[in-house]
């Protein structure tokens, strides 16, 4: 209901106990609008009452269509479309243009949106020696943030962000033009000329052709390789309010290009408590180095000691991640074809020890998505540090939906938190320095 037919029965009462006066707050959608606790004050010259709410974990920033999860369940729906389906039925194209227009696109409108994405593909000549200025070891998350906000120079009308035709353009490029940036800093990274884009390819076979082909005249990828790219692509293709994603938000509202507001989501993925975890679940790995060392690492995670079980658990899922048991079964296919190795054996004796213990199980301690991912990663010989990179291949997808959908909402303004000042109160000045 309303705020303004809103009854006794949707409004929360709040009794101020310093003044003892009573207010009914309206409750909508199950939330009480914070500058409704404006009008709380002791005095009328007050500034009025806020919520204080550190990391945003119990405060909705927005309303959005984009992406349901229910974290107690285990649910994850884009535009109401279960994930299981999509990872099973769907192509990654076909879920960006969902994540964008609410609805599955006719095979028309699907094969125009392949073919403007498929001939987007290309970057302007001097992203290639922008990318040759950075060191042959810089990070991939760096280069990748900087080449995309550059972007934005080359394309000035992207500026024009209420102009629709102008903003399609924008998502196209985007879209078409991060995987060839992802795959020229991959090669920068190695050592080895660039690859252009083959438009005879899909989108993802594209994308591996850019990263692996050598001197042979058109690259062929494996199929469970290209599938389970595909697969990750789709599963990693937005996740609701995460924090990369507050960061587009955050920064288009300031009706930045979109360029600059998926740098600023790179930027936020490129943290190791966002992006980085599937990295850091690799590294647990290569740290316990041996399944017969899992049994030590548990005991050592229960006793407290420092060690932390990566890849376990979530902010968002109380209960199994949807996109783990997805993931789950995609590693065993790609595994099936490529072989067991000692870090499968670590990963595996890791799932089945954790899942049996109820020091785990109490906790609600199950794998998520990042506990399998950078293991098929790994073993389609990709370097941990670009990990992250893949993750924000897909994400650019969700990231633009976000942004477009900030911009259209016409509650939103510019992001401008207030603070509770625990500061000095006013002092008069007086030098420090010694006197010349």
């Amino acid at each position: 209901m309303s705020k303004g037919t809103a009854t006794q029965t949707d409004a929360l009462s709040v009794t101020d106990g310093r003044t003892g006066k009573t207010y009914d707050l309206p409750i909508t959608d199950g939330a009480v609008r914070a500058m409704d606790l404006r009008q709380i004050k002791e005095t009328p010259d007050e500034f009025g009452t806020l919520s204080y709410d550190p990391a945003f974990l119990n405060t909705a920033a927005c309303r959005s269509a984009i992406t349901f999860i229910d974290g107690d369940k285990g649910i994850l729906r884009y535009r109401g479309y279960p994930i299981e389906q999509l990872a099973e039925r769907a192509t990654f194209l076909e879920t960006a243009w969902l994540l964008r227009h609410g609805e599955l696109p006719s095979p028309k409108q699907y094969d125009q949106w392949v073919h403007d994405i498929t001939f987007h593909t290309y970057v302007h000549e001097n992203i290639k020696n922008f990318l040759q200025g950075f060191r042959y070891d810089a990070h991939p998350m760096s280069m990748l943030c900087s080449t995309v906000a550059a972007l934005s120079s080359f394309y000035p009308n992207a500026k024009n962000i209420f102009d629709p035709e102008e903003r399609n353009l924008s998502f196209v490029r985007l879209i078409a033009k991060v995987p060839t940036l992802a795959a020229f800093i991959y090669r920068h990274g190695k050592g080895m000329p660039f690859v252009y884009p083959d438009n005879d390819l899909s989108y993802v076979e594209n994308f591996l052709s850019m990263v692996a082909r050598m001197s042979e005249p058109r690259y062929e990828s494996r199929p469970v390789f290209t599938r389970a790219t595909e697969v990750l692509f789709i599963l990693h293709a937005d996740h609701e309010q995460n924090c990369s994603t507050t960061a587009v938000r955050t920064v288009g509202s300031s009706h930045a290009d979109p360029f600059s507001a998926v740098a600023a989501g790179i930027a936020a993925l490129y943290g190791p408590l966002h992006g980085g975890a599937n990295e850091a679940v690799l590294r647990m790995i290569e740290q316990i180095g041996h399944p017969k060392n899992v049994k030590a690492f548990i005991e050592e995670v229960k006793a407290g000691t420092g060690q932390k079980l990566m890849g376990f658990g979530h902010r968002v899922y109380k209960s199994y991640d949807p996109r783990a048991r997805i993931v789950k079964r995609l590693a065993d296919d790609v595994f099936k074809e490529v072989g067991m190795d000692k870090d499968l054996e670590v990963a595996l004796e890791l799932e089945c020890i954790a899942l049996s213990d109820d020091y785990f199980t109490s906790r609600k301690l199950y794998p998520n998505v990042d506990f399998y991912t950078g293991l098929i990663y790994r073993s389609m010989k990709f370097p941990t540090d670009f990990f992250t990179v893949l993750f924000a291949i897909a994400r650019t997808a969700g990231w633009l939906a976000q942004w477009e959908e900030m911009l259209q909402d016409k509650e939103q303004k510019i992001a401008r938190p207030r603070q509770i000042y625990v500061g000095h109160g006013e002092r008069p000045y007086k030098s420090t320095l010694s006197p010349k």
